[in-house]
């Protein structure tokens, strides 16, 4: 058992008879208010998510979880497939559990994913990722006065803003939480 206030994003807690796993915490304490833990619980029964309030006094009952590197491969029907460096074995993991991971991954990029219960519950990456820019606009000689930029679609599909000097075939990395350009590789 263990406190409301002490929970963290990737924890994952029994839930009205359910494992759920935490995708977000907030602590807020309105004007003269109680204190209280506002989370988006997920569960792996189901797979939907659900905004929970708990009271910071509140306790709640933790479930293991057991962490894994594990390496991307491929895209296939089934899903997205990982290898184990340690052992080669292969697990498939569906779409719907990447969320929008899929959008940052490429081919042997390692990430941790969680298991609750022997079960796969998230995929974390990690917290910034190198892609290939295959389409950016030329930028306009002159249009350089403050930060202007310009759309730019990466080798995985994602389309994100980059400065004007950024070019097709250039390396950059961009920030996994945010989906923001961060810098040339």
């Amino acid at each position: 058992m263990a406190a409301a206030n002490d929970l963290r994003k990737g924890m994952a807690l029994r839930y009205n008879g359910d494992i759920t796993v935490v995708l977000d915490v907030q602590h807020r304490t309105p004007g003269n208010l109680r204190a209280f833990v506002q989370a988006t619980l997920r569960s792996i029964r189901t797979g939907k998510s659900a905004n929970v309030r708990f009271s910071s006094t509140e306790t709640v009952e933790l479930v293991d979880v057991n962490r894994r590197k594990l390496e991307y491969s491929y895209k296939d029907q089934d899903g997205f497939v990982f290898m184990d460096p340690e052992t080669y074995e292969t697990e498939t993991l569906n779409a719907d559990l990447l969320a929008s991971a899929n959008e940052y991954l490429t081919e042997n990029l390692a990430v941790d994913v969680l298991y609750a219960e022997g079960k796969a519950v998230e995929v974390e990456l990690p917290s910034s990722v190198t892609l290939k820019v295959v389409e950016a606009p030329e930028g306009l000689r002159g249009d350089s006065a403050t930060n202007v930029q310009k759309a730019a679609k990466l080798e995985t599909g994602k389309m994100i803003q980059v400065p004007l000097f950024i070019k097709e075939g250039e390396l950059i990395r961009v920030d996994t939480r945010t989906g923001a350009y961060m810098g040339r590789a």
